[in-house]
């Protein structure tokens, strides 16, 4: 009851920070004056549900994906938003009684927030006190009503917390439930499915006896079957709409607005179509790559000790994607904060990394309000660019040491003497908690 009480204390700091933003005034489309966008980033109280409350027709209550499409520029239309279809619903929702951005800004909070309160409680379930680390977080603050990214983290959180604490059923029930979770946790935002061939590879090396090949097989077959059933009505109802999400976010280019190491390590490069098409293929190979090095990692850690580590794994597959993905937003830093909580890593990477992050998190938006108003911005004008590439920098050497980390860490939530032991191979020594930290 603590963690949600102070989780809903964060929660109402990040509200207050967004709102910021909103009114005093409105023009005849809902949207803030006087003017919105100087405020939202001089005053760093941006946020995409209120930015996108214009030019999605959420504000005219369109139903998502139904009746739009995507333009040859690559624009959306007639409801079209980029993310997948239960985040479009959740817009869609979030606006219905509303006619301003502050309306929608304010009733997608109250839409959102049990779905924080949520988390902090499963992460109470799994780690006790470390769940401190969601509750209190800068993250938490600066994000959580960023964008609409609590009911992911939820999905991921609660797919754990099946498969570990609802013990009175077989580890393969346990692990197709959580499946079906990230599967919905994908018809969100993408990210959960990545966490789906760990778990299958936890479920596989499970049995005592053979490998669950079977359970295995389940666990992948339910979270497929999930995203399919949830997706299915949206291709029936309005295919182009449907696939114009996805098609947007394949032509998406390397730019300011994506925030990568790829935008900030080359961008001199970025108006070269040539530099545009070799990181469509550049960026998901080492994506693909990353996923590869930490299941193999995960593979070595099971024959030492007899258990797949599917947590810390999926940890470090998460690390791969943010490092090497061509768009990192700002709150994706809420899909990694429960892995702090989950994972036993040190408290100095944990610190550094919401340190870096709070760095870029503030100054990219007075970055922006500089380059909009005309006013220096470069790395010798002053601290604002700078911390700008303290926080991206440090930000991304941080992830190459949290996918090394993560990958030789404990799970929090783990039971160390659980091991188990396939026909013709050594029962391993236990390891203890400070060998495996």
């Amino acid at each position: 009851m603590a963690l949600c009480v102070l989780t809903a204390l964060s929660l109402a700091l990040g509200y207050a920070n967004k709102a910021r933003c909103t009114g005093p005034e409105f023009d005849e489309w809902g949207r803030s004056e006087p003017a919105y966008q100087e405020r939202a980033y001089g005053d760093v109280c941006y946020s995409d549900i209120q930015n996108l409350w214009i030019g999605r027709d959420i504000d005219r209550h369109v139903f998502p994906y139904v009746h739009g499409g995507i333009e040859p520029d690559g624009s959306l239309y007639g409801g079209v938003v980029e993310y997948p279809v239960l985040s479009g619903v959740l817009m869609w929702a979030g606006a219905f009684f509303v006619d301003t951005d502050a309306g929608f800004l304010a009733a997608s909070a109250l839409l959102m927030a049990p779905f924080g309160l949520a988390t902090a409680w499963w992460l109470g379930r799994l780690s006790g006190w470390r769940a401190l680390l969601w509750a209190l977080s800068p993250p938490l603050v600066l994000y959580a009503f960023h964008n609409w990214d609590l009911p992911v983290v939820a999905c991921a959180v609660a797919a754990v917390f099946v498969v570990h604490r609802w013990t009175s059923v077989s580890l393969r029930r346990r692990a197709t439930v959580a499946a079906v979770i990230l599967g919905l946790g994908f018809a969100l935002k993408i990210y959960p499915a990545l966490f789906v061939l760990p778990l299958a590879l936890h479920v596989l090396t499970s049995g005592r006896e053979r490998w669950d090949v079977r359970g295995a097989l389940q666990v992948v077959g339910a979270s497929v079957a999930t995203a399919v059933v949830v997706n299915v009505p949206f291709m029936i109802a309005g295919f182009g709409g449907w696939a114009a999400s996805f098609e947007f976010q394949s032509r998406r280019q390397v730019d300011i607005s994506t925030n990568s190491i790829w935008y900030w390590g080359f961008r001199h490069w970025t108006d070269s179509a040539d530099f545009q098409s070799a990181m469509g293929v550049v960026s998901p190979l080492l994506v693909l790559l990353s996923f590869a090095i930490a299941c193999a990692v995960g593979w070595l850690r099971f024959e030492r000790c007899g258990t797949y580590p599917w947590v810390p794994v999926s940890a470090a597959m998460l690390c791969g994607f943010l490092l090497l993905h061509k768009v990192h937003s700002p709150q994706y830093t809420l899909w990694l904060l429960p892995f702090f909580v989950l994972v036993n890593v040190r408290w100095g990477w944990i610190a550094a990394y919401l340190v870096a992050d709070v760095a870029m998190g503030i100054s990219i938006f007075r970055w922006l309000y500089l380059n909009m108003t005309g006013e220096a911005s470069g790395i010798h004008d002053g601290f604002t660019a700078q911390a700008l590439m303290i926080g991206v920098w440090g930000r991304a050497a941080l992830l190459v040491g949290l996918f090394i980390a993560f990958l030789s860490a404990r799970s929090t939530v783990d039971s160390p003497g659980a091991r188990r032991v396939l026909p013709g191979r050594a029962a391993p020594e236990v390891p203890s908690r400070a060998q495996e930290a």
